[in-house]
């Protein structure tokens, strides 16, 4: 009789320890299926289009990528062809709902509005940076601007 309630005892424990284990696999799942969906969201959210206004050109630049490289090597998206210009300047990107401004180490600095960028800072609407000496305007476009 006691050998066979041992038996029952380890079949009660390996019962329970795969249950525990179900269950773990169970929530396990649940979290990577919706952090799948909320990634999916995510890169489903659209940034509103940012135009830059380079100082004394009349040709306005549209970004509509989340991230902008501002620089002089081929791998920014935009090239400045200026030797205060570093060869990887600046970025502008979207996150958060925002613009957002951050100098990536650059030789000669980044200024918005006249004041040197220490930290990566929210952009409005009409900033005046400068990367170097090349300065623009950075505007926004509104989603009834952007279907024409």
């Amino acid at each position: 009789m006691e050998n066979l309630s041992a038996y029952i005892l380890l079949a009660l424990r390996l019962l329970m320890t795969a249950a525990l284990y179900a269950f773990l696999a169970w929530g396990f799942h649940t979290l990577w299926r919706d952090m799948r969906q909320q990634a999916r969201q995510a890169t489903q959210q659209r940034a509103p289009a940012l135009v830059a206004m380079p100082n004394g050109s009349q040709e306005a630049l549209r970004f509509t990528a989340p991230e902008v490289t501002i620089g002089r090597h081929p791998s920014c998206e935009w090239l400045l062809a200026d030797d205060t210009v570093s060869s990887r300047h600046a970025r502008l990107s979207f996150h958060h709902d925002q613009w957002w401004l951050e100098d990536l180490g650059s030789r000669n600095g980044t200024m918005l509005n006249g004041e040197a960028l220490s930290a990566p800072v929210v952009l409005a609407d009409h900033d005046e940076v400068l990367c170097g000496q090349v300065g623009f305007v950075v505007r926004f476009e509104r989603a009834s601007e952007e279907g024409r």
